[in-house]
C-alpha cells in the first residue's frame, strides 16, 4: 500500500469514526462503553458539523471515493438528525 492509498484509507476510517459517533449520540447505536442507548443531540450536531467542516476544507483535494463517502455519510447523518429532532419536538 503506497502513501496515497494509506491516506485514503485513513481518511475513510476518520469519516466512518465520526459517523459512528454521531449515530451513537443520536441514540441510533449503543454506546460500546456503557452498552446503553444514549442521546445527546447537541453533541451529534457537533460531530456532523466537524465532518461538514472537514469536507469543505478538503474540497478539490479529495479522490472520487473520498468525495462520495463524505457526501453519503453527511446526507445520512443530517437526515437522521432531523428525524431525531422532530421526534423530540413531538414528545415535548
Amino acid at each position: 500500500m503506497d502513501q496515497s492509498e494509506k491516506n485514503e484509507f485513513l481518511l475513510m476510517q476518520l469519516i466512518l469514526m465520526f459517523q459512528t459517533t454521531a449515530l451513537q449520540q443520536m441514540g441510533k447505536l449503543k454506546n460500546p462503553l456503557t452498552d446503553k442507548i444514549e442521546k445527546n443531540l447537541e453533541m451529534a450536531q457537533t460531530s456532523i458539523d466537524i465532518l461538514d467542516m472537514l469536507h469543505q476544507k478538503m474540497k478539490g483535494n479529495l479522490s472520487e471515493n473520498e468525495e462520495k463517502l463524505f457526501i453519503d455519510v453527511l446526507k445520512e447523518l443530517k437526515l437522521n438528525y432531523v428525524d431525531e429532532v422532530s421526534k423530540e419536538q413531538k414528545t415535548n
